[in-house]
């Protein structure tokens, strides 16, 4: 049976909320049995969006990552209350909001923080990825996506029905990878590209050559933890930047400059550093 795959690109979010605001517009108020009954209007945030910055001025960066349930295939909330919570066919985990009436533990059992507790009604709520709209019971004009996805001005989030072979050459081809905060479990339901940008760090610096950026100018960083190392040119600001990198000691050496070794527990900007004449 396909799959139910909603896969966010951390390059592409700008943290416009739109998302969210639209999982607001269609669950606050709204009751969709036997999927979820109504969202409350604060305090709820099925679809999250986690922020992080790296760096040291001027070269900074910013990433967001779209969090909304990961529908994992082992999932810790079923295993709370295999009575309550299921994961149907397609991969979409739901909470049933008659069965798990009155138990608030089942909010402390994701590893995401992805579950919330409806005090009012008395029941753990959280995202059921539009489960209503993508069974033809909720949306408009023929919607045949979860409403997250369809509001996404800049194609961040993308939403997927494959055969699991599809989506497993899909995740391989892409290299799409797990949000895995402390949690192992296997396959979910919702990847993530470019996730470097929020979970891996960078060293960066610039160039000058005679008080003036130094374009073209080749560096190379050498990973003491594998030996591997990775060249690039400096660009038109003099300046480089190497992503993607775990945490460890690693040189960086620089034509005209020699070379320098760093020990990073956090993205490192080395500030601008002068060459000499080749």
């Amino acid at each position: 049976m396909k799959q139910c795959f909603i896969v966010c690109d951390v390059s592409l979010c700008h943290d416009c909320n739109n998302c969210f605001i639209a999982c607001k517009d269609e669950h606050v108020d709204n009751d969709w049995p036997p999927y979820t009954g109504a969202q409350p209007r604060h305090g709820h945030r099925w679809m999250n969006i986690l922020r992080t910055e790296r760096g040291q001025y001027p070269r900074i960066d910013v990433a967001y990552l779209p969090m909304p349930c990961q529908h994992c295939a082992d999932a810790p909330c079923i295993k709370a209350n295999p009575g309550c919570i299921s994961r149907r066919d397609d991969g979409i985990v739901l909470i049933d909001p008659v069965k798990a009436k009155g138990d608030k533990a089942l909010a402390d059992s994701c590893p995401f923080g992805a579950i919330y507790w409806n005090e009012d009604a008395g029941v753990a709520q959280k995202c059921t990825m539009c489960a209503h709209i993508l069974d033809g019971e909720g949306g408009c004009g023929g919607l045949d996506l979860p409403r997250c996805v369809h509001s996404c001005p800049t194609g961040a989030l993308e939403f997927f029905r494959l055969e699991p072979e599809d989506m497993e050459l899909k995740i391989k081809n892409e290299s799409l990878e797990r949000y895995n905060p402390g949690f192992s479990g296997g396959g979910a339901g919702v990847w993530y590209k470019n996730l470097y940008r929020f979970e891996k760090l960078f060293i960066a610096g610039g160039l000058l050559k005679d008080f003036e950026c130094a374009e073209g100018e080749e560096v190379t960083l050498v990973s003491a933890c594998d030996g591997k190392t990775c060249s690039q040119l400096t660009d038109c600001f003099g300046d480089f930047k190497f992503d993607g990198l775990s945490p460890g000691e690693y040189t960086i050496r620089i034509n005209g400059a020699g070379e320098k070794t760093v020990a990073i527990s956090e993205s490192l900007n080395l500030g601008s550093i002068a060459i000499k004449h080749n």
